[in-house]
Parts: C-alpha cells; sequence; structure tokens
C-alpha cells in the first residue's frame, strides 16, 4: 500500500484538494462571489438603463402625441382662420364695390345735373337771343331809350 505509486498519487492529490481548499477556497470563492456581484451589478444597470430607455421612449412617443395633437390644432386654427378671412375678405370686397358703385352713380347724377345745367344755360342763351332779336326787330327808338332810362333809374334799388 505504502509503495504502491497509485496509492501516494491519490494521497497527493486528496493533499492538494485539501492544500487548495484551504488556502484557495476563500479567495476562489471571493473572487467567484466578486464576479457574480460585478454580474449582477451590470445586470442592474443593463436594467436600469433598459427602463430608462422604456421611459425616454414612452416619453418621446407622448411628445410625439402631442405634437402630432397641436399640429391637428394649428391646422384647425388655419383652417378657420382662412374661412374667416375669405368672409371678411368677401364682405371688404362687397363694401368696396358698393362704394364704387355709388360713387359711380353720384358721377352719373353730377354728369346728368350738368348736362341740363348746360341744357338749360342753353335754352336761356338761345331765348335771350331770339328774344334780342324780336325786340331789336320790333322796338322803335323812342321805346328803346324809355326802357334804358326805366332800367338806370332802377339800378340805386336793385343793388341795395
Amino acid at each position: 500500500m505504502f509503495s504502491d505509486p497509485t496509492f501516494w498519487v491519490a494521497v497527493s492529490f486528496v493533499l492538494f484538494l485539501a492544500l487548495a481548499y484551504w488556502k484557495g477556497w476563500r479567495p476562489i470563492v471571493a473572487g467567484l462571489d466578486k464576479r457574480a456581484e460585478e454580474i449582477k451589478r451590470k445586470l442592474d444597470e443593463a436594467q436600469a438603463l433598459r427602463e430608462e430607455a422604456q421611459a425616454a421612449k414612452a416619453d418621446y412617443q407622448r411628445r410625439q402625441r402631442d405634437a402630432l395633437q397641436e399640429a391637428e390644432a394649428i391646422l384647425e386654427h388655419a383652417k378657420t382662420e382662412s374661412v374667416r378671412l375669405r368672409e371678411e375678405a368677401e364682405a371688404k370686397l362687397e363694401q368696396s364695390l358698393a362704394r364704387r358703385e355709388q360713387v359711380a352713380m353720384e358721377k352719373i347724377q353730377a354728369a346728368e345735373a350738368k348736362a341740363l345745367q348746360e341744357v338749360r344755360a342753353q335754352m336761356v342763351d338761345l331765348a335771350v337771343a331770339a328774344t334780342r332779336r324780336l325786340i331789336e326787330d320790333n322796338m322803335d327808338a323812342a321805346t328803346q331809350k324809355k326802357l334804358v332810362a326805366g332800367a338806370i333809374e332802377e339800378i340805386p334799388t336793385r343793388l341795395q
């Protein structure tokens, strides 16, 4: 038994395991514990980053929804504003056309009045010319002198 090499190999192996357990078990277990803690820390960090990424994604989606809602609100406001501006422009156009029509009517009335006045003036001129011609043809010198003297006498009373 003591001379058998297998026995001594077995004893050496057992002594090695005992020495390894006595001297190396704690550092190996401590190293494995340290490695397990590091892996756990990295997993926790990865989990935290994952949760942060999900929160950022949710925030981004919420902002995107808000932006879409705001864009729809802006678009709706723009539509109502364009309708209001169109109606306002139509009203202003109608007012402008009414004013232009009124001005045109006033100009037409003024032109009619002026034309009537010119026709009346021409009629008066023709009547005066015809009357003068009739008076000149039908009146003698004595009657003319009498009319001129009467007109001269009326001048002071007409000037007051």
